[in-house]
């Protein structure tokens, strides 16, 4: 039987402006689904795993199409409340080149947004689960979210399941204060730690000397500094960056770092030419996880995740449709890109 991994969050509406269009040239916009949690549950269920999506949605025909969505690709929303007033929405236009993508939120009283703890039964929902994983976006949304999301790491700690947390900062969200205040709570239930150089220092404080990923400068020392007061601070067992060299909205670097108190391991860089990199951060996370439920060591768990976020840049959407095979092929040094036939 699959082993099973559940994920807690919102599911939104993504609007997105058709072949690089403004939103001011746009009249149609393409329509698709998403979150990060979401995005987490479908790409382990494509890699075989059993992905399981908690969250809330409207009673009504969208609520029901995000649920359709996730089915699609084989996730269990069977935990997924009903009720509240909307999905929340977003809004996308991709840049190109030196032009940056633009993302406008509408989510303001979405359903998971004003959830109550009593809407979930934890102790069923983690029956039999493997690994709970959620971000920072969730306890963002509202500070029923935030105790909701506490809830569930605690329910998953109780029943001795592994718990991983996707840092995720998003600055039209909340404040830098807020932020640092409730995740500093949340992650003393936290044993894996996933994010950026930006949501470390914003989250968490904790701050890398030396890096500017705008001109493709890592300190790679510098990163192993601010791991050592995390792993410090919070006791994670593994903690694990993704490095972005942005060159420009079109083409980026693209490589992982991860450290477990005692390795410190910088993985292969790929760079990528940008096709859709929304969600890319989701694929790291659901490799990363996937090669640790499947007993990868660390190294290849993060050469597996890096391998799946560099797929993830090259198809349109949230969710990353790379295949097993593929990332395993990507792996070991198959970059060609031939039509296979």
């Amino acid at each position: 039987m699959a082993k099973k991994v559940v994920t807690l969050g919102e599911i939104m509406l993504r609007l997105s402006t058709p072949d690089f269009k403004r939103f001011v040239q746009a009249d149609s916009f393409d329509v698709t689904y998403g979150g990060g949690e979401a995005n987490v549950s479908v790409a382990l269920c494509n890699y075989g795993l059993q992905g399981t999506f908690v969250s809330k949605v409207p009673e009504n025909a969208i609520g029901q199409s995000a649920i359709n969505h996730l089915r699609r690709y084989g996730v269990s929303t069977e935990y997924i409340a009903r009720g509240g007033k909307r999905l929340g929405i977003y809004f996308l236009e991709t840049g190109a080149s030196m032009r940056a993508s633009q993302v406008i939120y509408d989510r303001a009283d979405a359903s998971i947004a004003e959830a109550e703890i009593s809407d979930f039964d934890f102790d069923k929902i983690f029956d039999g689960a493997s690994w709970f994983h959620t971000t920072g976006i969730t306890p963002a949304l509202s500070d029923k979210a935030a105790a909701l999301t506490e809830a569930a790491l605690k329910a998953a700690k109780a029943k001795g399941i592994t718990t991983s947390i996707d840092l995720n900062y998003r600055k039209k969200l909340w404040s830098k204060e807020k932020a640092k205040e409730v995740m500093t709570n949340l992650c003393q239930y936290v044993d894996v730690c996933i994010g950026n150089e930006e949501d470390a220092e914003t989250t968490l404080g904790f701050k890398s000397k030396g890096t500017d990923v705008t001109k493709g400068e890592l300190n790679l020392e510098g990163y192993k500094d601010v791991f050592q007061q995390m792993k410090e601070k919070f006791g994670f067992k593994y903690i694990a960056s993704t490095l972005r060299e942005s060159y420009s909205a079109s083409d980026n670097g693209w490589s992982a770092l991860v450290y477990d108190g005692n390795e410190f391991y910088h993985t292969k860089q790929y760079e990528v030419r940008i096709v859709d990199r929304v969600g890319s951060g989701d694929s790291f996370a659901s490799g990363f996880i996937y090669g640790l439920v499947t007993d990868m060591n660390l190294k290849d768990a993060a050469e597996f995740g890096v391998a799946a976020s560099a797929l993830k840049h090259t198809i349109p959407g949230d969710l990353n449709h790379a295949t097993l095979s593929e990332v395993k092929a990507l792996m070991k040094g198959d970059a060609s890109g031939r039509v296979q036939r």
